[in-house]
């Protein structure tokens, strides 16, 4: 067990948390979640030991082992992949080095042969013998052959990186094990992998991700930041969603009876639990949940804002049609003969293994890079509005507020409009008035979203929209691409947000392998029947 007795802690003069008191107990996974510097991965690295809290401790319990998957992706370069998972489990990886400094004396003393029967007494405890196994098979589950385990780290790629930190992190059992934002970079079938590692996981699981698919199948309780509190619920992401929705509701009417009130409750639980059944994890869940009373219920400060994509004109029948495309860049071929049509109303996700591939496909369908084969055709009544995955170069000067940014945008240049429309983007106050170049990364992505509802376009290109948002504007920019009436074209990593925007998908590995009018879930149960 891992717990924390009146951690605080405060950061560039804002508290973040005070007076901490929670506890994560084994077979259980907490999903922990905040709005955008909350201090999500400040708490992580405090119960790591990482960083050390203003005031408060940390407690685990004698004898447990804590492991945490590492954010540096360059931290062992020089190091075998095989020996870099070993490292996972410390104590093992220790006793394996003294052993082959020993072994490779060439005068081998009697003392040294007492030391190596220890050390190989201590190896044989902490399971050893299984250790190389149990590392390739878990660098197997995460889509990375036996072929790696010789490698240097240095040969890899940031996604197989990211896959061997993964396999350090759960090597060995550990009994504590965090993870900050676990599903980066992963492929589908790592995801699914992982999804399944940790649901049949014994022990403690600590994990912070934007990825609402996979905090509802791996959570078996919410941790939640917010009032500069840390406060522990049941139940997976969406039941802390709805039942944080339906907490404020009953709340903000005083003059319902309370019998109603525990009606409603009673109702919505049982709904929960109906559902939670199904699930490897819910047997300690329902009794939880029929414990549950409204005061157990989030309560929550945070606000989502307000995404609404309006067609100024209905599209034409003619959309788009791609033929021939093909693009290298640094001599390597990113696109080859990619031809495909979209038609009206479309939401095509566009998948591939390469973000570089489908981010060149949106700059040459936007202008921004020319094809070295191939064309593209817009239809004559189409406007369109393109999200960039890189969206810097709409902020360079940083001369200009939000304000006066967005007016260049906007056909009302009225203040009071743009401060409004501001508003519904969670720019409030003085907030308006920031200077673009002290944006965060989630407030720019809000800023770019809100010059693109300005735009009234029949036609949206979004790359990776849902990157350095938190939670709430994820599910906010989701609910607005659903109600979207006219055609989409987008990527994006997150299983929830494909699932319930895209009626098509386009699956590029140079060309097009697939293309169908098929949900995401579909989808994945196809490519795992192959």
């Amino acid at each position: 067990m891992i717990s924390t007795s009146n951690i605080t802690m405060s950061y560039g003069g804002q508290k973040l948390f005070e007076d901490v008191n929670i506890k994560f107990m084994p077979g259980n996974c907490y999903g922990l979640i905040g709005a955008n510097g909350a201090g999500k991965s400040t708490f992580i690295k405090i119960l790591s030991s990482e960083i050390e809290a203003q005031s408060g401790q940390v407690n685990i319990t004698p004898g447990e082992r804590l492991s945490i998957l590492k954010q540096d992706h360059y931290a062992y370069e020089e190091e075998q992949v095989l020996n870099t998972i070993l490292m996972g489990n410390q104590d093992l990886h220790k006793i394996i080095v003294a052993k082959d400094v020993i072994y490779a004396k060439e005068n081998f003393t009697d003392e040294d042969g007492i030391k190596a029967s220890e050390l190989e007494d201590q190896f044989s405890e902490l399971n050893g013998w299984e250790a190389e196994s149990e590392a390739g098979s878990l660098l197997a589950g995460l889509g990375l052959g036996a072929k790696y385990l010789d490698k240097k780290m240095k040969e890899l790629n940031g996604a197989e990186k990211v896959k061997v930190l993964l396999a350090q992190a759960i090597f060995g059992n550990p009994d504590i094990l965090l993870l900050d934002e676990p599903t980066n970079h992963l492929d589908i079938a790592s995801i699914q992998w992982l999804e399944n590692f940790i649901m049949d996981f014994k022990n403690t699981v600590i994990v912070v991700s934007h990825d609402r698919h996979f905090l509802n199948k791996v959570c078996t309780h919410i941790a939640d930041i917010d009032y500069q509190k840390i406060n522990n619920y049941t139940g997976n992401y969406e039941f802390w969603r709805t039942s944080s929705e339906l907490a404020r509701n009953l709340r903000s009417n005083e003059n319902k009876k309370m019998e109603d009130k525990a009606n409603d409750l009673k109702a919505f639980i049982q709904r929960f639990s109906a559902n939670a059944s199904k699930s490897k994890q819910a047997t300690s869940r329902q009794k939880q949940l029929d414990k549950l009373q409204l005061k157990d219920l989030p309560v929550s400060t945070r606000k989502y804002p307000f995404v609404q994509f309006k067609p100024n004109r209905e599209a034409g029948k003619d959309i788009l049609t791609v033929t021939g495309i093909s693009k290298s860049i640094d001599g390597v071929k990113i696109l080859d003969n990619v031809s495909f049509t979209v038609k009206k109303g479309d939401k095509i996700i566009f998948l591939s293994s390469s973000d570089l591939a489908k981010t060149t496909l949106f700059q040459i369908l936007m202008g921004e890079l020319e094809p070295d084969a191939g064309e593209f055709t817009w239809g004559v009544t189409i406007t369109k509005a393109y999200f960039p995955s890189d969206n810097s170069s709409y902020f360079d000067s940083g001369k200009l507020d939000i304000i006066n940014w967005l007016r260049q945008f906007s056909k009302d240049q009225h203040e009071s409009f743009l401060r409004s429309f501001l508003g519904k983007m969670l720019f409030t106050g003085e907030e308006s008035l920031k200077k673009t170049n002290v944006l965060s990364g989630g407030e720019k992505v809000r800023c770019m979203l809100a010059k693109m509802m300005l735009s009234g376009s029949n036609l949206l290109l979004l790359d990776g929209p849902t990157a350095h948002l938190d939670l709430e504007s994820i599910t906010a920019v989701n609910n607005g691409l659903i109600d979207f009436k006219g055609t989409l074209l987008f990527t994006s990593h997150d299983h929830e947000f494909i699932q319930t925007i895209a009626d098509r998908i386009i699956e590029i590995d140079g060309t097009v392998i697939d293309d169908e009018y098929i949900s995401y879930d579909e989808y994945l149960a196809k490519k795992l029947k192959h």
